[in-house]
Order: C-alpha cells, then sequence, then structure tokens
C-alpha cells in the first residue's frame, strides 16, 4: 500500500499514524507481537481464528513495507518463518499500550451501560 507523506494541517500526524496501524487486524498484530516478542504465521492463526490466512499475509506484509515487522525465514523444510518488530516499529508500544487501556476501560463502562 502507498502511504504517503505531505506538509498539511493540524492532525495529519494522526492521519499519518493510522494509515500505518489502520486495516481491521494491524493493531492487534502488534499488541500480539509486544506480548510475543516473535511469531510465526501458525501463532497468529491460533490467535485469530477468523483471520484468514490470505488477509493475515496481506496485513503483515503491509507492516513489513513500513518497516514496523521483520520477517525471518529459516533454510528448513517445512519452510519456518517469524516475525518481530523492529527498533522502529517498538516504538509503537506507547500507542498500543494506550489503546489496551482505553479498551479495557470502553468495555468496562459498555458493559455497566448494558447491565444498568
Amino acid at each position: 500500500m502507498k502511504r504517503y507523506t505531505y506538509n498539511c494541517e493540524q492532525g495529519c500526524p494522526v492521519d499519518s499514524t493510522l494509515q500505518v496501524i489502520s486495516g481491521k487486524w494491524k493493531a492487534v498484530l502488534l499488541y500480539y507481537l509486544f506480548e510475543n516478542k516473535k511469531c510465526r504465521f501458525g501463532d497468529f492463526q491460533r490467535f485469530l481464528p477468523r483471520l484468514s490466512a490470505r488477509m493475515l499475509a496481506l496485513q503483515l506484509n503491509e507492516l513489513e513495507q513500513d518497516n514496523i515487522i521483520a520477517k525471518k525465514v529459516f533454510p528448513v523444510m517445512p519452510p519456518k518463518t517469524e516475525y518481530k518488530l523492529t527498533k522502529f516499529g517498538q516504538t509503537l508500544q506507547p500507542l498500543i499500550d494506550e489503546m489496551v487501556r482505553w479498551g479495557e476501560y470502553y468495555n468496562t463502562v459498555h458493559s455497566e451501560q448494558t447491565e444498568g
């Protein structure tokens, strides 16, 4: 996916961030990488059974193109591939941590509203 960098009005850095982590699964994939340090393709499939192999490959490829994750292919049979965060990708940790905190807060508020 082509990324754009431009001189722009306020809010543009938010758009830049969303270009990198948007998509139904990217932030969740990053969460699992922060939790596990490195993951294989099959690990992601176990963590996210609703995610198709095609979509998983696409999302991982986009994160790799943006230098957020690195892919390491081992020369063994059957092929073994591991994904891990790059140093640049690790800079997203505070953002993912805040998303986790906010999601927990949202779930708490939402469950209180549906119960009461």
